[in-house]
Parts: structure tokens; sequence; C-alpha cells
């Protein structure tokens, strides 16, 4: 019997945060932390609602994860993403000891495997899922700031 709860599954979770990232006026980026095939973190970007800088989608469900397992490693959980974690995230992903970051956009410019950023030595990375849809969805959401402004 196939397993419904697959990258993909788990991925179309994250894009739905960046939806709502998208609707809020955020960078559309959306994550959400997965242990055992249950989701217990979801978050999207919310620097500008925050005025914090550091409120990326990766740091708030870091935080809601580790609160959810009442400690601060990650080691059994996996990341979807919907774009390359930057440097900033990536670092923190590292402290966190996470098992599995899975993304869907590459962010050539401020991305973490660009930039060089070393992962935890057991962490696996995977990329490119649902790529298509997370990159058109941050395309779009970049071109209507260009045109509003």
């Amino acid at each position: 019997m196939e397993n419904p709860f697959d990258d993909v599954y788990f991925m179309k979770k994250a894009l739905q945060e960046a939806e709502e990232a998208y609707e809020k006026g955020e960078i559309p980026v959306g994550a959400v932390i997965v242990v055992d095939n249950r989701i217990i973190a979801r978050a999207h970007n919310l620097t500008e609602m925050l005025n914090d800088v550091t409120a990326h989608a990766e740091m708030q469900a870091i935080t809601s994860a580790a609160n959810f397992l009442g400690g601060k490693y990650l080691n059994n959980c996996t990341l979807y993403v919907t774009l390359e974690p930057c440097q900033m995230c990536a670092g923190a992903l590292y402290w966190s000891q996470i098992g599995e970051i899975v993304y869907g956009a590459r962010d050539e410019e401020r991305g973490c495997i660009n930039l060089k950023t070393k992962l935890h030595p057991k962490t696996k990375m995977v990329g490119g899922v649902l790529e298509t849809e997370a990159s058109q969805l941050m395309k779009r959401f970049f071109i209507e700031k260009r045109n509003l402004n």
C-alpha cells in the first residue's frame, strides 16, 4: 500500500502556509515540521507583521516544533519549506539538529547552498519538491510588489 504522506503531500501544506503569507503581504515562504507523518508545526513569514527580520517561516516553525516536543532538538523531524533556507535559518536548523530539510525552490542569491552554510552532519537535504509552484508564487509576489511601487 502506498503512503499518501509523502514529500509532495507535506510540501503542499507548506505551500498553503506560503499562500497565507502572500495574502498578508509577507514574502510567501511557508513551512511545516513533521514527525512520524504528523505535522507538529506550521508557519509562514511574519517579518512585516512583527517588524522582525528574524521572523522567517523556518524560525517560526523551529520554535513551534520545539515547544510542541518540549525540547530543542528536532533530530527525528523533517522540515518542509517552500524556499531553500537562508544562512540564518540554516544556522538555526544546524543547532536544532533537524533530521531532514525538504525545500521547494532554490534561492540562488541568498540560499544556504551557494553561501556554503554548514548543516548538521546528520541532516539530509532534498530540493526541488513542487519547485515550480513555489517559484511561481514567489515571482507573482515580487511582480505585484514592483507594480505597486
